[in-house]
């Protein structure tokens, strides 16, 4: 009973852990329809296959999941606590290893580059703990993902990520981002959109800000040259005026 009630705390902790980052599940038990959930569930039994190699279960443990869930973890990678998978269509291969409560949307690949020496070894990316990454990211070869990290989405990783930079581009460039922002404990998406903007925007941004104060400057101009030309004509009829008068 008292690894019966462990593994029962374990898993209450792991949904509270997704439902703090989604706020669509209103209780603990929509979570466990959650393909992620189940895709990290049908890996856990995958993954002590393949220590065991018993590689053909593994693989067909692995392939079921797939199948269910539309999610494609390799039995070989290694997983932390906590991991939450949002939606489907990710990809998760062999030497990957992830830490404690990663965030990874849909249609994210952590990929596998070949190695130059045709040996097999460590070819997939690290994440570290707390890492958030938005959807359609592509995280490729060895590098590791540091603490608190974010990718934005689609973002194209190859290097290494320093703990809690924030990613985003093809090919990935760090931005900066505010402290308080850095200090969340959670971004959705991996991108603070609402505190960040990107660097093309702000220069598109800047460019109109100064079109529509050279518009204003040309506006105020063209209204001082029509009031002088007005002035001008004014003074010139009162001069007419004024001589045929005197005459």
């Amino acid at each position: 009973m008292g690894q019966m009630g462990h593994m029962i705390g374990d898993l209450i902790s792991y949904l509270d852990s997704i439902k703090a980052r989604d706020p669509a599940p209103r209780t603990r038990w929509e979570v466990l329809l959650y393909p992620g959930l189940w895709a990290v569930g049908y890996h856990r039994v995958a993954h002590a296959l393949f220590k065991m190699r018993l590689f053909f279960l593994a693989r067909l443990v692995n392939h079921i999941s797939r199948f269910l869930t539309c999610i494609d973890i390799h039995p070989g990678a290694k997983i932390g606590k906590h991991l939450f998978i949002a939606h489907g269509f990710t990809v998760i291969g062999e030497t990957a290893e992830i830490g404690d409560n990663v965030t990874i949307y849909q249609c994210v690949t952590l990929g596998g580059t070949n190695p130059a020496n045709g040996v097999g070894g460590k070819r997939h990316p690290t994440l570290l703990d707390n890492v958030i990454v938005g959807s359609g990211a592509q995280i490729l070869g060895p590098i590791t993902v540091g603490v608190r990290a974010r990718v934005g989405a689609n973002a194209v990783v190859t290097d290494d990520v320093p703990e809690g930079a924030t990613m985003v581009g093809m090919k990935a460039r760090s931005t900066l981002v505010a402290a308080e922002t850095w200090a969340k404990d959670f971004v959705p998406y991996g991108t603070p959109c609402s505190e960040r903007f990107d660097p093309a925007t702000q220069k598109l941004e800047i460019l109109q800000c100064e079109v529509e104060t050279l518009n204003k400057r040309l506006a105020a101009l063209l209204e001082a040259r029509d009031a002088e030309v007005k002035a001008s004509e004014a003074s010139k009829g009162a001069g007419v005026g004024g001589g045929k008068k005197s005459a």
